[in-house]
Formats: structure tokens, sequence, C-alpha cells
């Protein structure tokens, strides 16, 4: 890494445009959604800000993993035998895969909820490798305070994830914990590839009075399905992301990922100016949005006060 990180410190006295050969951004995404695509773009939206133009001074080469890890253990190796110059991995299986692959090339994460329990870095203050970047962990408890709105009766709140993948076991355990303080009883329907999700919603009618989907890459990438259900079985839906809202659920109070993206930009920025990600603290946007759907509302038998809606920093008619 130390070698890598020299030469970039070198290139990064000069403007990006005065790059010899453009810098090689390998970008390895678990699963296509509008949250993870919202993320990348920004990423690529700052740089360009910053003066990295596309094609002369950067080049990207974006993979999508299709929600297999193995496949991302696949697109890491490639990354590493083409000598990328800096690995953008966006979800926990991606940075797990590139972080096994390579301690040389800078890896910068990004939408990864607990980078710790995923053993991606020693910390979240000093990483202490060559893997730092941005975490997107919820306010999970903020985010089940919305069913006291959306759903004031519910006594049961469904929650629907993939129990393969880390940052949702994560964001389940703080679930349990926060329902239990608000009264709430947990179901869980849990699901191996979102071919499943139509039928793990379909397993909480009868069991849930209201469900909410965290940030599990699975389970979002499949979130019409959840949206169908819900409305048939009149379950207001929360969602851990804002995107997931304009997708049909009733509410979410999240990070906005676009904007997580450009920070992440920022990130990759300083490591190409020579910063050490072993000593860039992991960061995270400090602002949530609350979104609402009135629509979706309507279709789940929600009713949203005029007080809550008011505010929201966007609003789905």
């Amino acid at each position: 890494m130390r070698r890598v990180l020299t030469a970039l410190l070198v290139c990064a006295l000069v403007a990006p445009s005065a790059f010899a050969k453009p810098i090689r951004i390998g970008i390895t995404q678990i699963v296509e959604h509008p949250a993870l695509d919202a993320n990348r773009q920004g990423a690529i939206d700052r740089l360009t800000e910053l003066g990295y133009v596309e094609g002369k001074d950067i080049v990207y080469d974006v993979q999508i993993a299709q929600g297999n890890p193995a496949t991302a253990t696949l697109i890491a190796k490639k990354f590493v035998g083409e000598g990328v110059d800096l690995i953008l991995a966006i979800a926990t299986p991606t940075a797990v895969a590139a972080a096994k692959a390579t301690r040389d090339i800078p890896i910068v994460i990004s939408a990864i909820t607990d980078p710790v329990g995923a053993k991606l870095v020693e910390s979240l203050e000093r990483p202490g490798r060559n893997v730092t970047g941005t975490t997107d962990l919820s306010p999970v408890g903020e985010q089940l305070k919305l069913f006291r709105t959306v759903a004031p009766g519910a006594k049961r709140i469904g929650i629907i994830y993939n129990a393969g993948e880390p940052n949702s076991v994560t964001l389940v355990n703080l679930a349990k914990k926060a329902g239990a303080e608000l009264g709430y009883e947990i179901v869980e329907a849990t699901v191996a590839n979102s071919a499943g999700v139509m039928a793990a919603a379909k397993s909480l009618v009868g069991r849930a009075d209201a469900v909410y989907v965290p940030t599990d890459n699975t389970v979002v990438s499949a979130l019409e399905a959840v949206v169908r259900v819900c409305q048939e079985a009149k379950m207001p839906l929360v969602t851990g992301d804002t995107d997931s809202v304009k997708r049909g659920a009733v509410a979410a109070i999240a990070i906005d990922y676009y904007q997580l993206g450009r920070q992440t930009g920022d990130m990759i920025d300083r490591i190409l100016k020579g910063a050490n990600p072993a000593e860039m603290p992991v960061e995270t946007l400090k602002n949530f949005e609350l979104h609402v759907n009135k629509k979706a509302a309507a279709a789940m038998g929600a009713t949203l006060p005029a007080e809550f809606v008011k505010r929201a920093a966007k609003v789905y008619e």
C-alpha cells in the first residue's frame, strides 16, 4: 500500500488534469437499487466537481455482483489483477471481498452499516489498514418510533431481512433492542435472495401489524413485492432508506445516500492526494431527513397527521 500511496501523493502535487495516465478506480457494488446507485453516483459527481474529468483524468470500472458474494470475490480479484489505483466498495459483501483480495490497494467503502463488526477496520476512529470510507448506520430507534404515527395501534412489527448479510443482522439486533424499549414485539421474516422477498412478506400477514425494512440490499432490491403485500394486507411499511419512500413505503427517516456518496467522493480525493486510509476515520452523515408518501399511506390504511407531513423534507403525493 505504501508504494501505491507514495505514487498517488506525487501525482497529487499537480491538478487532476495533469496526470500522465488516468487514475483507474474499480467500483464494486453488491446489487443495483436506487439507494446504492445514488450512493455511487454521488461519489462520481463529487469527484467530477473536484476536477477529475472522466475518461481523461480518471476511469471508472463499475461492476455489479448481482447479489452474489462469490461474484463479488471474482470482481475484487479482477481489480487487483488489473492493478487499479483505488477500489470503491459499495455495501458490505463487496467491501469484505475487496478487503480479502488486497492489503495494498486503497479501498474506500460506502453504505456499510458496521465496518468494525465486518472486520473491515480496527476501529471507526483509526481503521488501521488500507480500508476507510463512510458508514450508513441507520437511526433504528427513530425509525421504529415512526410507527407511533403511521400505525398507532400496532403492537407487532414485522422485519424482513437477509440473515446472511452482516449489516442486516446488526440492524435487526438494534431493532430488537429499540422495539423492546418502545413496547413492540419484533416478528422476523428472513430471505436468502431477492426471489424470496414476496414469500417472506406474505409470511408476515396475520403475524404483524406493520412492516419495517432496514437497509437490507436483498430486500430493498425487490421492495415492490413488499409494497404489494403491505397494500393488500393494510400493513403500513416503514423503511431504513428514503429512496424506498418514492417506491411505495409510507415513511422513512434516514440518511440521503446520494449525499453519503458525495462525502465518500471527498474521501477518495483526499486519498488520491496522499492521505493514508489507515489513519482516516470512518465517517457518517450527521443529518437525517424524514420522507413521507401520502399515496402509499392511503393504500396501506394509514392516516398521516398534517403536522407529521409538515415535518417532512420530501412529500410524495
